[in-house]
């Protein structure tokens, strides 16, 4: 869920950043934002964020407003989508991509959600009330969500400090930037992140990874290669996997004997 706009405006103590990745994220509150993430519906938050994988915000969010279109929104959504017709959710959020396979992923949820909270409301008060890491792994026994996905529904729903949602952007800007290990997987990533910035700027370093990465990091062609004035974060950048003399970009993790 690539929640770049969304959030509370704040404003995160000053001083001097212990570690490199803090002083990162510090130095993107300088080019974005700074907020503090929380309160989105549970559910609605799980469900925008299954639409949102493997696909950018344009695509997604015309499939999720379809979506509350057709079956409603608020604490009903649940209830609704976990009698949907398959087919015809896939239809809906066909703009999504991967929309059988969604389809499932969001039926299936919707059912569990029913199964074994009630409905909607309690499974929201799950999220926001319950033990981090029990609502992370009841996340992850869900078919077809992962660790971004979890992630980002303790995030924007539970407003969780100290949670740092791994998608395919920060996965790329950590490795290359040296803030992980060039061939850290998506976990490793989140670990290494977590445990080197401050749990309350965790989320915002989240969204302004990602908008980071679509301006100046892109994946094929990061802005430093038309040199490093380019790119605002070139000199605090190990710039793995890439080299603006020959203007080759690999996988960071290609990068490894």
């Amino acid at each position: 869920m690539e929640n770049v706009g969304s959030g509370v405006e704040t404003r995160f103590a000053t001083g001097s950043p212990e570690t490199r990745a803090e002083a990162v994220v510090d130095a993107l509150g300088d080019i974005y934002w700074q907020k503090a993430y929380g309160g989105r519906e549970a559910f609605p938050c799980l469900v925008r964020t299954v639409l949102s994988q493997n696909t950018s915000d344009t695509a997604s969010q015309p499939a999720f407003d379809a979506l509350l279109d057709r079956y409603g929104d608020g604490t009903a959504l649940a209830a609704t989508l976990a009698a949907a017709d398959r087919e015809t959710l896939a239809e809906t959020i066909v703009s999504a991509g991967l929309y059988n396979q969604k389809s499932r992923v969001i039926r299936d949820a919707a059912r569990e959600v029913i199964a074994d909270f009630g409905d909607a409301a309690a499974f929201d008060a799950f999220v926001r009330e319950g033990d981090p890491d029990e609502v992370r792994d009841r996340l992850l026994d869900v078919r077809g969500v992962g660790p971004k996905t979890a992630d980002c529904v303790l995030l924007f729903s539970g407003g969780c400090d100290g949670i740092f949602p791994v998608d395919t952007h920060v996965h790329r800007i950590a490795r290359r930037m040296g803030l992980a290990p060039p061939d850290a997987d998506h976990e490793a990533v989140r670990e290494a992140l977590e445990a080197s910035v401050p749990s309350e700027k965790c989320g915002f370093g989240h969204t302004a990874t990602i908008q980071f990465g679509r301006e100046y990091c892109t994946a094929r062609k990061p802005a430093c290669l038309d040199g490093t004035a380019a790119c605002p974060l070139s000199d605090r950048c190990d710039r793995i996997g890439v080299s603006p003399e020959t203007g080759e970009v690999v996988d960071p993790a290609e990068t490894v004997d």
